[in-house]
């Protein structure tokens, strides 16, 4: 048996990677003397302000002096710039950095363990928000909610909904065909993946995630990278299927996005109702058209054949499909911009560990296609607007993306001016010296 101080040493080392120890352990009123700001909207940074933090809430701005009471703390931000919390619209929690043999096999226990690590990572990184697009993220979430552990708000999909043979369908071929009697798959099982066929299995395995707590529903619309049986161009689902996940979540209150890349699978989709796409590397002219039509959104990725692309063996069908998926980016952002599609921005990290840590760095590739003050609004106050779509199914009230009176206070504070260089965010240990989520303070380097 080993010694209690052994043991005891061994609790302290696990919680540590459950917790970062915050600056505030409760919300409390802060000044911030003399910052520029970056309200999520404009292309230039204020004058010279002050803000004024009460509770969760940012309660005054103004270029004039504001008194602190007794009891407040005040920070002397130095002329720094103060911008909204950074909002990832396309992220996997419990997939970010987890080798997808490990996703797909567990063991479950140790899943959530490096998705409570990621959780902390992310938020100090400047992610105070992430719509969580498949993954078992329900308890990770509520350990945030109840400050168990430390991480960003996270609007959950729960399982990515999917048909047999569909982008959500990790079995193998030994394990078809699949009896009304035999066991679910794992992925299944531990809530990451929910095979569904007919409008009848789908209407239920929405209502499932809806009663786990998800804030927006997730269906495979169309073949992926990293499945190995559902090649890139198969179109997955009927529109009478997308309908019962629409009609399902609408009585909800809140909507169904789906991973699509092709036209045909995104415009079935969008006849059915579906208000979001993402990704949707190979649409074409007249799908975009679509979707300026219908006032769809399109939830894009920056997927280039680049460091940032998942590392599938060369020559690998995977491999394959990812270089065809890649070469669509550039035309689908074009068609994006010039049909002036409501564009949120996500990373869509998935399955290594060194690859998530480059989440600003690929917020900060945007600026191939787009200004600093484009790619900053859209992954604030743009991917605010996504996250509202939820309706009353939001996990949060309040307002987000933006620095104004009455928002919500999640809040960084950068050393130099991100709009004239975005990529400090792709360096967040050295360029964010102040972060805030809910008012707190989870880092205060100043």
């Amino acid at each position: 048996m080993q010694p209690l101080s052994k043991k005891i040493a061994q609790l302290i080392l696990l919680c540590s990677i459950f917790t970062v120890a915050p600056q505030q352990a409760v919300a409390e009123d802060i000044l911030l003397r003399d910052v520029r700001i970056f309200d999520g909207k404009s292309n230039k940074l204020s004058a010279p302000s002050n803000v004024l933090l009460s509770g969760n809430l940012i309660a005054q701005i103004s270029t004039e002096t504001i008194t602190a009471e007794a009891g407040t703390s005040v920070i002397d931000a130095g002329g720094r710039t103060l911008m909204p919390g950074l909002i990832d619209a396309h992220f996997h929690m419990m997939m970010t950095a987890t080798p997808l043999h490990v996703a797909l096999n567990g063991p479950e226990g140790y899943v959530n363990l490096v998705a409570a690590r990621e959780a902390k990572n992310a938020l100090l990184r400047g992610f105070t928000s992430v719509r969580d697009l498949a993954g078992p993220v329900f308890s990770i979430k509520r350990g945030i909610d109840e400050g168990l552990i430390v991480g960003p708000r996270i609007w959950p999909s729960g399982a990515m909904i999917s048909q047999t043979s569909g982008h959500g369908d990790y079995r193998q071929l030994h394990e078809l065909p699949r009896a009304a009697s035999d066991h679910l798959h794992y992925s299944e099982i531990i809530g990451g993946a929910a095979i569904a066929d007919g409008a009848d299995e789908v209407l239920k395995r929405v209502r499932e995630q809806l009663m786990l707590g998800a804030s927006q529903i997730k269906l495979a619309a169309g073949g992926g990278v990293s499945s190995n049986y559902d090649p890139l161009d198969v179109a997955q689902y009927t529109e009478a299927e997308f309908k019962a996940a629409v009609d399902a979540a609408e009585n909800w209150g809140t909507y169904v996005t789906v991973h699509a890349y092709t036209p045909r699978a995104i415009q079935t989709a969008i006849k059915a109702g579906v208000k979001v796409i993402d990704h949707g590397q190979l649409i074409d002219e007249a799908t975009a058209k679509l979707m300026a039509k219908t006032d769809t959104w399109l939830s894009i990725q920056p997927f280039l054949d680049d460091e940032d692309a998942n590392p599938f063996p060369a020559g690998s069908e995977n491999r394959i499909k990812q270089l065809q998926m890649t070469k669509g980016t550039e035309n689908a952002i074009a068609l994006a911009k010039k049909y002036k599609l409501k564009t949120a921005w996500g990373t869509d990290s998935l399955f290594d560990a060194k690859l998530t840590t480059r989440q600003g760095a690929q917020l900060a590739k945007m600026t191939r296609w787009y200004t600093p003050a484009e790619v900053l609004t859209m992954a604030t106050s743009v991917n605010a607007q996504l996250l509202a779509l939820s309706g009353q199914r939001s996990p949060y009230k309040g307002k987000l993306g933006v620095v104004e009176q009455g928002a919500l206070a999640d809040l960084l504070l950068v050393d130099g001016d991100p709009l004239a260089n975005i990529n400090l965010l792709a360096t967040p240990e050295q360029s964010l010296k102040l972060i805030i989520k809910d008012g707190k303070i989870y880092k205060n380097s100043l």
